[in-house]
């Protein structure tokens, strides 16, 4: 049996009927090309290869809750439990896609049995008359076993860089079919002693931390944990899911930092917060305040997929600022903030230091203790994926959408992913809540094309 860490049982604590506290990615692939355009069996195949496989899963997917405190290898695999096939009812559009993922999403994981699904899904209609045929994969794992990181990382090791290379085990056997490779992917075992000098050794530095937090409260660049204002954004949750999702190019938001010298980084979350704030003035429900976003940050400095090593920066998103360059500046400075803070400490006091600095928002999140006051107002989560094509069996990946978690007074997610050169935005939100709200990716779009303007503009000497 293995010990959870405190973030890993933390995800279990959380989870409700209404808050499950999984993750999930939603994969589209096209058929190869030599079985576009027949009544082809390539999916059929595929599906008879994963169901009629005798090899038995991987960590981590071969983990179970023993006492909500331990892991232990399960010894019972049934592939009925957590594979499914499934074909979308005529016409199978997109919409009808995300409408079935949603759906998925939405429901809880069964704690007795090792915590993830898969899901293929065919009948996709071509998006346009000539268009490739498409099919898709779903797939949705416990929060307590993987952060995004991880999660990517499963995903690159259960496909193939190459079309011509055969993927003969279930996407589910990673450590099977990379032998001695895959012990990377395995945690890095410590012992007890060099865990509690480990902690001991933060006592220090993580305080010196939070009086230097003092000092800044009040400047521009510095977000505390009582500076979100209330919002639409920060209700009680339902069960229900809206997932949507929408893939831009790469380069558009290069262009952009390269003409600002912001990063990439600053200008992904310019344009969420320029099209969320567009969206909640059509509701009339934009804070005089601004919104303030919950961004993770990776700790990870192994090769390892598995387990949760993560904190997260506060970056107050500008949304009061009408100019678009003030809130990406903005933007800016806040997030530098936070990493200059995160610079002067190693991982383990950056754990603690944010486990005490957000330790009565995971309090509230818990407990509902002050329902109308949070420490921020979402998530935006940017996880970096492969630069490199990715195959089924000879299917090219086209797109990869991750849809994350909700928790009570936390109504909206954005997460995204980049792959090859397009960034590939998911919004998981409480449809309860706030309608429509696929209509941010269209705000985005107008976001985006509104920035690259006054970049053209700042080129010709026009403007800023």
């Amino acid at each position: 049996m293995r010990l959870m860490t405190a973030v890993d049982q933390l995800f279990l604590l959380l989870e409700s009927r209404k808050q499950p506290m999984h993750v999930g990615g939603l994969f589209l692939f096209e058929l190869p090309e030599e079985e576009q355009g027949k009544d082809s069996e390539f999916v059929y195949q595929l599906v008879q290869q994963l169901q009629n496989s005798e090899v038995p899963p991987s960590f981590p997917f071969n983990q179970v809750l023993e006492n909500l405190l331990f892991w232990k290898t399960d010894d019972q695999f049934d592939v009925e439990h957590h594979f499914r096939h499934v074909a979308l009812p005529n016409p199978g559009r997109v919409r009808e896609l995300l409408m079935y993922i949603s759906k998925e999403h939405s429901r809880l994981l069964d704690r007795a049995m090792p915590l993830w699904e898969c899901h293929v899904i065919e009948g996709i209609l071509p998006e346009a008359e000539g268009m490739p045929e498409r099919f898709a994969l779903y797939f949705k794992i416990h929060h307590s076993l993987v952060d995004g990181i991880a999660a990517m990382r499963l995903v690159q090791k259960a496909l193939s860089q190459s079309p011509n290379e055969p993927v003969t085990l279930p996407i589910w056997s990673l450590i099977t079919r990379h032998g001695k490779k895959a012990e990377n992917l395995l945690p890095t075992a410590r012992s007890a002693s060099r865990i509690i000098k480990e902690q001991l050794s933060t006592i220090k530095p993580v305080f010196t931390e939070l009086i230097d937090n003092f000092k800044h409260n009040g400047k521009p660049d510095y977000v505390g944990t009582f500076d979100a204002p209330m919002s639409v954004l920060n209700q009680r949750i339902s069960a229900s899911r809206r997932i949507a999702a929408q893939s831009y190019d790469l380069q558009r938001f290069h262009t952009i930092a390269d003409a600002f010298g912001v990063n990439q980084n600053d200008v992904v979350l310019a344009v969420c917060a320029g099209a969320i704030r567009r969206y909640l003035l059509t509701m009339e429900a934009l804070p005089s305040k601004p919104l303030i976003a919950f961004v993770p940050m990776s700790l990870r400095k192994d090769e390892s997929a598995s387990g949760n090593q993560i904190s997260f920066l506060m970056a107050n998103l500008g949304t009061h600022l009408e100019d678009p360059i003030k809130r990406m500046q903005l933007i800016h400075d806040s997030m530098n903030s936070g990493k200059r803070r995160f610079r002067r400490m190693n991982k383990a006091q950056v754990i603690n230091y944010s486990a005490i600095a957000y330790a009565w928002e995971g309090l509230n999140v818990l407990t509902g203790i002050f329902p109308k006051k949070q420490a921020f107002n979402l998530i935006i989560s940017n996880v970096p994926g492969s630069k490199e094509p990715l195959y089924w069996n000879g299917a090219p990946l086209k797109a990869l959408y991750p849809a994350s978690i909700l928790v009570d007074g936390q109504a909206l997610n954005i997460t995204l992913a980049t792959y090859l050169d397009k960034i590939e935005f998911c919004i998981t939100a409480c449809s309860k809540l706030l309608p429509r709200v696929q209509d941010i990716l269209l705000l985005m779009e107008e976001e985006l094309s509104l920035l690259e303007n006054i970049c053209e503009e700042k080129r010709l000497g026009v403007r800023y």
